[in-house]
């Protein structure tokens, strides 16, 4: 019997940045072209903690270079229709947990080809406008408020 694997209804998302403010964006094209942080669903059993290494390691090749940390905030969304059908049937919120990656200074990416077409380092105020979550822009606008004090 073939079962279909639905998606948690939970995720992460994670900010990689520099201590200067610059931060890595990657070009998402399917369903559509956007820009976003590293982000993805939890597996069944995992912890946040856990999703967060792995996704920023498949995303970008990242492990070491940098201090990944717990923002200590969470946020619920509406799932966008177009990622519906990855859900179970009736399911339409989501969870997300922030986190976070600082590193001392910009380093190379190994961007995983298969969900993400490019990637570029901006400017915060650059990031938080290209962004497409209302999620991902409140996260790159708390990051901005705490390196500025």
């Amino acid at each position: 019997m073939n079962r279909r694997t639905f998606r948690r209804p939970v995720s992460v998302l994670i900010v990689v940045h520099t201590e200067a403010g610059e931060v890595l964006l990657l070009r998402r094209s399917q369903p559509f072209d956007f820009w976003q942080s590293v982000t993805g669903s939890l597996g069944e059993g995992e912890k946040h903690s856990d999703a967060a290494l792995r996704e920023l390691a498949e995303e970008t090749g990242l492990s070491n270079e940098g201090v990944l940390s717990y923002a200590g905030l969470s946020r619920q969304f509406v799932i966008d229709p177009r990622w519906r059908h990855k859900y179970q049937p009736g399911v339409v919120e989501n969870v997300e947990f922030e986190w976070r990656y600082r590193l001392d200074r910009i380093v190379p990416i190994r961007l995983h080809d298969a969900e993400h077409s490019e990637f570029c380092w901006c400017p915060i105020d650059e990031a938080i406008e290209r962004v497409w979550s209302w999620t991902n822009r409140a996260a790159l606008e708390q990051l901005r408020l705490e390196l500025s004090t």
